[in-house]
């Protein structure tokens, strides 16, 4: 036994004595209070003179009769404790309070307001800020100071770029596919499924190719641009690169961008071409059309115009995704909760300002005639 009950009329002394290591308390603690219980003593002493050694099994063994004394509104003494366990006991009782009486705060209609505004502010603040910083590393870049290795721009290239084909050539094939199918159904209602040809050729190189292409990059590159610069802030190594005079956007941002804007365009071509494959399994395999016939009016409606508003879509969409991504990442904070966060972020904003943007350029092409 590694500890004694004398019981007297009103009150009851816990005598704890031996080793406490490794004890398994759940047995013991059953019996003591249930002794407590039954006789409901109007004081409780609990006396550890005789404690050899201890762990925390001895803090869970004491703290549970704390707890029982609480509830029960049993005042208790406690004798000749070791400093360390009258340290650890009074822990645990000042994290039960803070937690028990912390107050849930309402705030008013023009305190949140306020904070609306503040947190608009700070982050309109320091979205120009980043983008001040990036014209200077271009502008760096261009002058031949910028502090970039030609490996992390190569290891970023064959990450965007070539171990992008796949996943970019699948989705852009079943996109065209689906063009081809949904359009065929209307088409084949006025006898002209023929046309499906030039349908697809039009919207996957003017538009489509670039846009699914950008969406496939954001969630998959974006997302570990996040993710790798928030893993670095959280490990103080963007710290580091700071204290030694390094430019972080010269060395993280600079690099994965020339990286994007080189791949996006030669993606959004293959995209293009995918999905006008794509657009032909339907209408050959499933319309019976032939291969001259379905190649001639793909051919007939293909116009270097569109194919290269699509490329400068694509572009751009590039910079998008170097930009939102290498943003939350450096501006991550220092858990892993928030690279979770940056990385949600980086992909739902580059989606979002691709689509604003793909609605300007719409726009503007619309009123130059393009």
């Amino acid at each position: 036994m590694l500890f004694d009950l004398k019981i007297s009329d009103k009150s009851i002394t816990v005598i704890l004595m031996g080793k406490w290591q490794r004890f398994d308390v759940s047995e013991d603690l059953t019996k003591v209070i249930d002794i407590l219980n039954k006789n409901r003593p109007d004081k409780i002493v609990l006396n550890a003179a005789g404690v050899e050694m201890w762990d925390s099994s001895l803090t869970v063994f004491v703290d549970k009769i704390l707890k029982f004394a609480l509830t029960a509104n049993i005042p208790v003494k406690q004798e000749k404790f070791p400093r360390d366990l009258s340290d650890l006991l009074e822990l645990l009782s000042s994290k039960k309070d803070v937690a028990s009486v912390s107050p849930s705060l309402k705030k008013d209609f023009f305190t949140s307001a306020a904070d609306w505004y503040l947190g608009i502010y700070d982050s309109v603040k320091k979205g120009l800020s980043f983008m001040r910083q990036t014209l200077s590393s271009l502008g760096r870049y261009i002058a031949g100071t910028a502090v970039m290795r030609k490996v992390d721009f190569l290891f970023a290239l064959e990450d965007c770029g070539v171990k992008a084909v796949g996943i970019v050539s699948l989705i852009s094939f079943m996109v065209g596919l689906i063009l081809a199918f949904v359009g065929a159904l209307q088409l084949k209602m006025f006898g002209a499924q023929i046309y499906v040809a030039s349908l697809v050729s039009i919207a996957m190189t003017r538009i489509m190719g670039a846009i699914m292409t950008g969406i496939i990059m954001a969630g998959r590159t974006g997302a570990s641009y996040a993710a790798t610069i928030g893993s670095m802030q959280v490990n103080e190594e963007l710290d580091a690169l700071k204290t030694m005079g390094i430019s972080r956007i010269d060395f993280l941002w600079l690099p994965r961008f020339l990286a994007l804007i080189i791949a996006m365009p030669v993606l959004t071509a293959l995209s293009d071409i995918m999905g006008i494959l794509g657009g032909a399994f339907v209408g050959v395999l499933m319309m019976d059309i032939s291969w001259a016939e379905y190649l001639k009016y793909t051919v007939d409606s293909f116009d270097t115009t569109n194919f290269l508003v699509g490329i400068f879509h694509g572009l751009v969409y590039g910079v998008v995704i170097s930009i939102c991504g290498c943003y939350y990442g450096i501006y991550c904070g220092r858990n892993a909760d928030s690279v979770g966060q940056a990385t949600t972020r980086a992909v739902v904003f580059a989606i979002v300002w691709m689509i604003v943007l793909t609605g300007i350029l719409t726009a503007a092409c619309e009123g130059l005639g393009i």
